[in-house]
């Protein structure tokens, strides 16, 4: 003989799947897939274009968005936009914005609306027919969504690095930042360290659809924003950096040696806390380039890698 059913419980668990789907409706998060780049403000358009240019070959050309500024590329779609400091501008900061690539700008600006991301009203185009919007993040970084044009520049292979492989910016509280980058975007844990193996303070997030990541630099406490007070802008250009992927850091120092293109730099190649090999170089206005290797060459300091390395 068959049991009495649960006519109640029956119930709530249609009523569930009745409403389950609704409330889970909305438009699915757009791929992300690599970092697209980093802006920074310089003092000097003539000296960065030195330095970009001549010391790590990039490729300059006219910036589609900010006709006063430039863009230096890498890559057909990673590059370094450099926009002349706004004048009587008095914050050490030099950090624009920084930017991902989305093969949809309008579909992710409608994905992020939904997760409750405040979003522009439409998307902008510029004048090589790409199209971008921003946002801000929790601690008021600007994030940038660029759709790049239809026809990429003609950017040669740049013997020293042609990928823009990640970016890091200052963070107060991870918690906060991480409704948005992991919560948001999908981004996943790639590897965290710092200078002391128990107090992490360099936290690696790789992109949900490729190998690129963004490195949250933290400082102060999380109940603070901003610049800290005591930070100076040498320390402030240190955090706030782009990294270059490299094979192998002797001959891209060899490379730059040869070519007199360390001036005024003072480092030479080292293997950081996550054991690779790593050649920090500083742009005029003190943002930093880190030349780094795509792999470990043994065990890194205070947590395994926790997602695949890129591979070029």
């Amino acid at each position: 003989m068959k049991r009495p059913t649960n006519i109640r419980g029956c119930a709530v668990l249609a009523a569930f799947l009745l409403t389950a789907p609704v409330a889970a409706k909305g438009p699915a998060r757009p791929p992300l897939a690599s970092v697209s780049h980093i802006a920074v403000y310089a003092q000097d358009p003539a000296k960065s274009e030195r330095f970009y240019v001549h010391d790590l070959g990039a490729v300059k050309l006219p910036d589609p968005e900010h006709p006063s500024g430039a863009r230096y590329y890498f890559a057909p779609s990673q590059f370094v936009e450099v926009l002349p400091l706004p004048p009587g501008e008095a914050s050490i900061n030099r950090l624009a914005h920084v930017a991902f690539n989305t093969a949809n700008a309008e579909a992710m600006r409608t994905y992020l609306a939904a997760q409750g991301v405040a979003v522009p009203a439409k998307v902008s185009m510029a004048a090589d027919g790409s199209r971008w919007f921003s946002v801000t993040d929790p601690e008021g970084t600007v994030v940038q969504f660029l759709q790049p044009p239809a026809r990429l520049p003609a950017i040669p292979v740049n013997p020293l690095s042609s990928h823009v492989m990640h970016f890091g910016f200052i963070v107060h509280d991870r918690v906060k930042e991480d409704r948005f980058y992991k919560a948001v975007l999908g981004l996943r844990p790639y590897w965290e360290g710092g200078m002391q193996d128990d107090h992490p303070t360099w936290i690696s997030l790789q992109l949900p659809d490729g190998r690129d990541w963004i490195e949250y630099m933290v400082v102060g406490t999380p109940d603070t924003t901003g610049i800290p007070p005591t930070m100076s802008a040498a320390n402030l250009g240190v955090l706030n950096h782009f990294a270059l992927g490299i094979p192998d850091a002797r001959a891209a120092y060899t490379l730059l040696w040869n070519g007199d293109r360390l001036q005024g730099q003072d480092q030479t190649p080292k293997i950081g806390r996550d054991a690779k090999w790593q050649l920090n170089l500083l742009d005029p206005d003190g943002t930093r380039a880190e030349l780094m290797e795509l792999h470990a060459i043994g065990k890194p300091c205070c947590s395994p890698f926790r997602a695949p390395d890129p591979q070029r």
